[in-house]
């Protein structure tokens, strides 16, 4: 239902996805011209499979030494499988997910705001 004088915010669409700095982030090239990075470790740390949810339930949220992207599978038109230095290969990442992660507030955006 659309209610008068409402807009409806629409999300940038994804146009392509690479591995970037030798494995450690993931870019996406957005519509609008932006390229927003997302770490290997945020993926890694967010990862959506049954294994990266156990994880989090157990509270190991701290990634390996050196992890790197090692491989990206595109799963339709609607995800992206993600493969980790670490072996760790079962995460099916939706694009709006990626996007979500890709948008959070970060470290370096509170110290360089300072």
């Amino acid at each position: 239902m659309r209610v008068p004088g409402m807009t409806v915010e629409t999300q940038p669409a994804i146009l392509d996805a690479r591995v970037c700095n030798e494995g450690a982030a993931l870019e996406l090239a957005l519509g609008d011209g932006r390229r927003l990075p997302v770490s290997a470790e945020t993926l890694w740390r967010e990862c959506p499979s049954a294994q990266g949810k156990a994880r989090r339930m157990k509270g190991e949220t701290t990634p390996p030494q050196g992890l790197r992207i090692v491989a990206l599978n595109a799963i339709g038109h609607y995800a992206l499988n993600i493969a980790f230095s670490d072996g760790h290969d079962r995460g099916v990442y939706p694009w709006d997910y990626l996007l979500s992660l890709a948008r959070r507030p970060t470290m370096e955006d509170f110290i360089s705001a300072a």
